[in-house]
């Protein structure tokens, strides 16, 4: 690889490319990429973490440990966080089954059907990498399940219901406070087919949402705000069903976010946010929508999935705070 190829192909990492620029750095990342077998890339990782490993000394385990910000205890109590996760739990609805998932995926399971940058993700030397998102373990178990279902009879509507709570690391670096390393999300996936006149949008998509009002009000929240974004036009049925539904729920709103940028290329048709208020701060508790992975895992252009996941610590906030019946909407 010449250091002009190198450039066009990770401008936007200048870290990368000085360590390529030495004397066979880029030979030696072609080498690695494409120039071994898994197999054998895995044996050469894990020698070279052997040998590291064995040079490291006990101060210096102690030293990362300080400094590391992936290996740190979350901030979140306990207490709190196992309160909320009960919370959540006891407004699953009974259909769904709960999993518990490994803490590792196959190689390239967070970026092969979602738009997730790899550098986000944590790689193993053995060819997996470290749970982000329950929701895409669950989408592929889901998907494994669909697929034997369609197996079995080709016209197979019948949904797979899963949900999960794990704890997640993300590799991208955030600035802002309350901002985690890891943290713990508790994820739902619902998978099936199209049956015609988006009625299987229609019904899941209030299925997760009434789920999600159940959830913040069993976990205390005075005010919930549900925010919908049509990302086609020919969804608006949808999302101005779910505006009707949830029109005469006390303590809930629902509103459309026609400016949401965040999500646009990663859910089709319709996705969603809720947001609570704890004290004088609104939250975002929860986000989700339809998105097309369940297609690209069976093969099949008639599948369905919809996802949600909730962050298990941002609702613990509003156990850890005395409860207020006087608070506004959020905004």
């Amino acid at each position: 690889m010449r250091h002009d190829d190198l450039n066009r192909e990770i401008p936007d990492n200048p870290a990368l490319r000085r360590v390529l620029g030495r004397p066979g750095g880029a030979e030696l990342l072609d080498t690695l990429t494409d120039g071994m077998s898994g197999g054998d890339l895995t044996t050469l990782l894990l020698e070279v973490f052997r040998r590291r490993a064995n040079g490291h000394s006990p101060a210096e385990v102690m030293r990362r440990y300080r400094s590391d910000r992936f290996v740190a205890p979350a901030p979140t109590g306990f207490t709190a966080l196992r309160r909320a996760e009960d919370a959540l739990i006891s407004a699953l609805p009974d259909d769904f089954e709960m999993l518990v998932l490994a803490p590792v995926l196959p190689l390239a399971a967070h970026s092969a059907v979602a738009t997730v940058d790899p550098r986000k993700v944590i790689a193993t030397v053995r060819g997996s990498e470290v749970a982000a998102d329950p929701t895409n373990a669950l989408a592929l178990e889901a998907s494994l399940r669909r697929s034997l279902a369609l197996a079995a009879d080709p016209r197979s509507d019948v949904p797979v219901r899963l949900a999960a709570s794990q704890r997640v690391t993300r590799a991208q670096h955030f600035n802002r406070p309350g901002m985690l390393a890891h943290f713990q999300i508790f994820g739902l996936v619902t998978a099936g087919r199209d049956a015609g006149n988006r009625s299987f949008e229609h019904e899941q998509l209030a299925e997760h949402l009434r789920f999600a009002t159940r959830a913040v009000a069993a976990a205390r929240a005075q005010h919930t705000q549900i925010r919908l974004t049509c990302l086609a036009e020919a969804s608006r049925p949808i999302t101005d069903r779910m505006c009707e539904d949830f029109a005469a729920q006390s303590g809930v709103e629902v509103v459309e976010d026609r400016d949401r940028t965040t999500g646009r290329g990663y859910y089709t048709s319709v996705c969603f946010k809720i947001y609570i208020r704890v004290e004088d701060r609104c939250l975002e508790v929860a986000d989700g929508g339809f998105v097309d992975w369940s297609q690209l895992l069976t093969g099949n252009r008639k599948e369905r999935l919809l996802i949600s996941g909730f962050g298990v610590d941002r609702l613990s906030e509003t156990l850890a705070s005395p409860p207020r019946h006087d608070q506004p909407p959020p905004k």
